[in-house]
Order: C-alpha cells, then sequence, then structure tokens
C-alpha cells in the first residue's frame, strides 16, 4: 500500500526514525483539506513510545479541524537541523513521513499532556497552569501510525 524508498542508501533504520520523532519538536501534519488541496501546516507534536503513536493540540475548529473531519487520513513530516560533513559546504537533513490516520480527542489525558508540555519546559507550575487555562477552548488529536519511513539527503 505504501511506496518503497526510491533510493534505499539513504534509508533510516526504525531506531533512527523513532529517535526523530522523540527529540524533534516540530512537524508539518498534512490532510485533505478543501476541494482536495492539500492543507500543510507546521505544528507541535509528542510522539509517545510506549504506545506508539502522535499527539498534537489543536484549537476546536478551523481548517485543520474540518479536513480532519472530513478524511481521517494524513501525512507527518519531521525533520532535524541537519549536519554538514567535515570540509563540505553541503547540508545533510534527516527526514521521517508517518502515514497514519487521526482522531479527535475531546478530553485531554492529562499525562500525556504533562509529557507533551515537558518537550518545551520542565515548569512543572507552568504547565499545570496553562493546561487549566487551555483545556476547555483546545483538543488533543492522536495520530495511529499505519506507516512509517526516513532517509538522509545530502543537498549537494
Amino acid at each position: 500500500m505504501f511506496r518503497k524508498l526510491t533510493r534505499e542508501k539513504q534509508r533510516l533504520s526504525k531506531e533512527e526514525c523513532l529517535e526523530l520523532l522523540i527529540n524533534e519538536k516540530r512537524g508539518v501534519l498534512s490532510v485533505i483539506g478543501d476541494e482536495g488541496y492539500p492543507y500543510a501546516l507546521p505544528i507541535d507534536f509528542y510522539y509517545k513510545e510506549e504506545d506508539n503513536k502522535i499527539y498534537f493540540h489543536s484549537g476546536k475548529y478551523g481548517h485543520k479541524i474540518d479536513a480532519i473531519k472530513k478524511n481521517d487520513r494524513v501525512s507527518f513530516c519531521v525533520y532535524d537541523e541537519g549536519f554538514h560533513k567535515d570540509g563540505h559546504w553541503s547540508l545533510n537533513i534527516r527526514s521521517v513521513i508517518v502515514f497514519g490516520r487521526i482522531s479527535i480527542i475531546e478530553e485531554w489525558p492529562h499525562n500525556i499532556m504533562i509529557d507533551f508540555c515537558k518537550k518545551f519546559t520542565s515548569d512543572i507550575d507552568y504547565i499545570e497552569n496553562e493546561i487549566k487555562n487551555l483545556s476547555s477552548s483546545t483538543i488533543m488529536l492522536r495520530l495511529d501510525i499505519e506507516h512509517i519511513s526516513g532517509k538522509i539527503v545530502n543537498e549537494s
């Protein structure tokens, strides 16, 4: 169902793909938007290793939510800052593409939101206050992973 990577030499291992999902803070979520046009947006995320799912927080309304309600199939791309090999100008970037189905979770699982927020700050008082203030106006999205692949690309 999912295509094979064209350039096998550039493939990242599953462990490298998961490392990117664990360590990176932002990615690009792509949904099927209005009239079948892709709609891609940068978004913060949390990958929970124990259940192999990706979580997002979102406002309750808007283009993204409308699109998800019509079609739950999405792709999600995460990439790192890249690195230069010694003596080379070109940038090497590792990226992961996740395909799966996304669902809307009306009630935030408190423990997941705590872990989500810890990606950005360790200030637990701040986290608890944000959850208290925002939980009534936001929802959580859960991406169930169906396929994952990653590769390293050299810009040269």
